[in-house]
């Protein structure tokens, strides 16, 4: 899968089918996003300036603009982001790709970037492509909450709702190479700190 496909395939999707609590109902839907907001919160400093990679139609992004974050909603495709700006007019929102990012925020750094559930769904090197441009987009020292699951046998997506896995030594690599340091924070997703590259 390339990121044009995933991007096509997800701009393309009926809501229901992009979240499984969708078919729940909307009420669970968005609750999981406030719960996920609060955990984002407990490795975000207050008041932080936050990029939401992948924000779809906001879910995570409002709420946690809600909770005094100045966030961005930065998403591939137009159709999500006129989602959340029907329900959130107020959001900074920017229509970009990972290569799009610097075009937009100029010399300007983000304190924290979080990017959820884009990353399983890209190849390798796609993957390795946009946390290179997310790292970039974070100042140093600035915090970075993934999803970039590892596994005792790791393998590539073969679909746009496919999952995409690392070996544990694979992602130690990238994160050296890429400039990211590890944080223990008891969350189900990977979270880094942005720190200078030494490969």
């Amino acid at each position: 899968m390339t990121a044009d496909d995933v991007i096509q395939a997800w701009d393309q999707a009926d809501p229901a089918a992009i979240h499984p609590l969708r078919r729940v109902s909307e009420e669970a839907y968005w609750d999981s996003g406030r719960a996920q907001a609060d955990m984002l919160a407990s490795v975000i400093p207050g008041n932080a300036k936050v990029m939401d990679f992948g924000c779809g139609d906001g879910r995570v992004a409002i709420p946690l603009a809600g909770l005094g974050y100045e966030v961005t909603a930065v998403d591939a495709s137009q159709r999500m982001l006129d989602r959340l700006t029907e329900r959130a007019p107020e959001l900074a929102t920017v229509q970009a790709d990972a290569d799009g990012i610097a075009g937009h925020l100029g010399r300007r750094r983000m304190d924290a970037v979080y990017s959820l559930a884009v990353l399983i769904h890209h190849s390798y090197s796609d993957c390795l492509h946009i946390i290179g441009k997310l790292r970039a987009a974070t100042k140093l020292g600035g915090i970075l909450v993934l999803d970039w699951p590892v596994s005792d046998q790791p393998a590539e997506a073969d679909n746009w709702i496919g999952v995409t896995t690392w070996s544990r030594q694979q992602q130690a690599d990238a994160c050296t190479e890429i400039g990211l340091e590890p944080v223990d924070s008891g969350l189900p997703w990977g979270v880094y700190r942005a720190v200078k590259a030494t490969a």
